[in-house]
């Protein structure tokens, strides 16, 4: 059995685009016969940066609720919450303490956040990446789903593993860079030269997995296309509608050249209502979940069941790891 575990930071709304892009390859994962994936809700990784407290605790159930909504197969895959296990601050210690400034001080992405930190730098934003080691190591990860952005951080995590091993033994199983299958790339239905993303300062741009139907269904019938009129897949000189021939695809499992051709003598605006049908119909049965979970005392069930896995491996990683550099009584 191949152990998978990722963490996904509860940082606002999932998109259309985060869906797609990475939500569903990642849940996908489940129908293969030999994966227990592992889903932690990243809170403790979100507070580098300045949070509000009631908000960043709605984030962390809307997320729950929303990953379950998604089709988190509860029979393959296990949910919790990052903070409720305390061995991941245990180990986050005990791997900086294994770790150099210098190496640190590297990561492209502290250098990032660094620049748009105006109030101050907080120190964990540097030691970020140990905390994600720990995260990784306690479950003996096999596999970690990453993105261009995550690979030097796996890179980390696996140099540190095999520091620890090397300085104290055969201890931490070294994981592998799991890349997901290749996700629709969805971009701002207001500008196709960007990604779409709940950050864009145009709403209009995104749609999210809990924008009223309506809405969506406006933002769609509103998106950017051209003035040819003619339906047809070419992202060089046709980005809007292209990007919109993505989504219709993505969400029917439809070829794109079955999609030209369902639409070869069509207008922009009947492709567009269909579209704006597609996703209200698939709007309903994710928000129908979500509103379920979201007011339901099987969504803590849930959590707690995978909180209390998730200890169960992890504090006996911990317990080994504290054996072998000496800590503690005994």
């Amino acid at each position: 059995m191949r152990r998978v575990l990722t963490g996904i930071q509860p940082s606002g709304h999932i998109t259309l685009g985060n869906y797609l892009g990475a939500i569903r390859p990642l849940l996908e994962l489940q129908n293969e016969d030999d994966v227990e994936l592992l889903v932690f809700i990243a809170d403790l990784h979100a507070i580098t940066v300045p949070q509000e407290r009631a908000k960043l605790r709605s984030n962390i159930k809307e997320l729950a609720a929303l990953l379950l909504a998604c089709g988190l197969d509860l029979n393959k895959s296990h949910l919790f919450i990052q903070s409720e296990v305390p061995c991941h601050n245990q180990l986050g210690w005990v791997m900086e303490c294994n770790s150099y400034i210098g190496e640190l001080e590297r990561m492209t992405q502290f250098k990032d956040k660094k620049v748009k930190q105006v109030d101050g730098v907080s120190a964990g934003l540097l030691t970020y990446p140990p905390l994600m080691a720990a995260d990784i190591l306690l479950y003996d990860a096999d596999l970690v789903p990453v993105g261009e952005d995550q690979k030097q951080h796996l890179e980390i995590t696996r140099d540190l593993a095999t520091r620890f091993n090397n300085k104290y033994g055969e201890t931490f199983k070294v994981p592998e860079a799991y890349i997901l299958k290749t996700g629709a790339r969805i971009m701002s239905l207001a500008d196709p030269s960007k990604k779409m993303s709940k950050s864009d300062s145009n709403p209009k741009g995104y749609i999210s997995l809990l924008d009223d139907i309506n809405v969506a269904k406006k933002k769609i019938k509103s998106a950017v296309t051209d003035s040819d009129n003619k339906i047809k897949f070419d992202k060089d000189n046709k980005p809007g509608l292209s990007n919109l021939i993505t989504i219709y695809s993505a969400l029917t499992n439809k070829e794109l050249s079955d999609i030209e051709n369902i639409y070869q003598d069509s207008t922009y605006q009947k492709f567009k209502e269909d579209l704006a049908n597609i996703i209200g119909d698939f709007l309903t049965n994710i928000q129908d979940k979500y509103n379920y979970y979201i007011s339901s005392d099987n969504m803590d069930l849930i959590l707690n069941s995978g909180r209390d896995l998730a200890y169960h491996y992890a504090s006996r990683k911990l317990q080994k790891v504290y054996h072998k550099i000496g800590l503690g009584r005994y």
